[in-house]
């Protein structure tokens, strides 16, 4: 999805004109199909009409903040504009690009209310992503209490985290799952990675995480083979593995796993979608999803 959109009832279009002008936007008359319409095809969208118009319309539509564009709400007087749907994910910043009309921003998110930073928003200024994304809940909850530390992590690493830990990695849109044999080499890992990007069309750039289990962080080739690709290379815990579905047999069984590369990828992924099932290239397997 891109771009932004002012969805606007009929008698409001001469103020939806303005708004779309100083955003760059299009404007979509309200209607029974008009946020379904602005769902499907816009990642910001400012819905020119009451509250509860607006809550009624996208309600059926909402499936998940990480994907869901974000919504702001602005009154007929065009006094407030208020976030309603993904906060943390370009509502508050659509809001406040409103004050430049004279529209007040209604800013609700704790952390803000409070002056601090999400995860979220941290992520999007240094323009990184989140890897487990399920730890944000935690971690913005900690930000209200009190300063929480950055690591950064510059080079070649072993990063462990626990469940309360955002994980941030730079931007990208593929996750690649890689499993492999005890002592394999950096050039058959490297090899095997680069021709799974090859075969699904994908080039490194468009990476955003390698994945393999927690039972491969002494993997010195694998370790090493990541760095080349100039890549992040994150560890899963079982538990996690497990949780994920594994589309193909595996040999993974043998460490109590349900597999390796494809629920690695799978876990690591934003959208949860497989787009390379598991391929194996002598001693490395190799899975990737979106």
């Amino acid at each position: 999805m891109t771009g932004t959109v002012v969805v606007a009832l009929e008698r409001f279009f001469p103020d939806a004109q303005r708004i779309a002008d100083a955003l760059g936007a299009e404007v979509i008359t309200y209607g029974p199909d008009a946020f379904r319409r602005a769902f499907s095809g816009h990642s910001r969208i400012v819905a020119l009409m009451s509250a509860g118009i607006a809550v009624r319309g996208i309600a059926p539509l909402l499936t998940d903040k990480w994907r869901d564009p974000a919504v702001v709400v602005v009154g007929p007087d065009l006094r407030y504009a208020v976030p309603v749907v993904g906060g943390h994910h370009g509502a508050n910043d659509l809001a406040r690009d409103l004050a430049a009309l004279g529209i007040t921003p209604v800013i609700t998110t704790a952390t803000e209310t409070r002056g601090r930073e999400s995860v979220e928003g941290f992520a999007a200024r240094s323009g990184c992503e989140v890897v487990n994304r399920d730890s944000t809940r935690a971690v913005n909850a900690a930000v209200l209490d009190a300063d929480i530390p950055l690591y950064s992590v510059t080079g070649p690493g072993i990063v462990v985290a626990g469940p309360g830990v955002a994980l941030l990695v730079r931007k990208g849109e593929y996750a690649v799952g890689v499993g492999c044999r005890k002592g394999v080499g950096v050039a058959e890992v490297a090899g095997a990675v680069r021709q799974a990007l090859g075969k699904a069309g994908i080039v490194e750039g468009e990476v955003l995480v390698y994945a393999t289990t927690a039972q491969k962080r002494g993997e010195e080739g694998l370790l090493r083979a990541v760095a080349d690709l100039g890549g992040n290379l994150v560890f899963l815990d079982d538990e996690t593995l497990n949780a994920q579905e594994a589309p193909s047999p595996s040999r993974a069984s043998l460490i109590g796993l349900a597999g390796v590369a494809e629920p690695s990828a799978l876990a690591a992924s934003k959208r949860k979608v497989l787009i390379l099932a598991k391929q194996t290239y002598g001693s490395v397997t190799v899975a990737i999803a979106r």
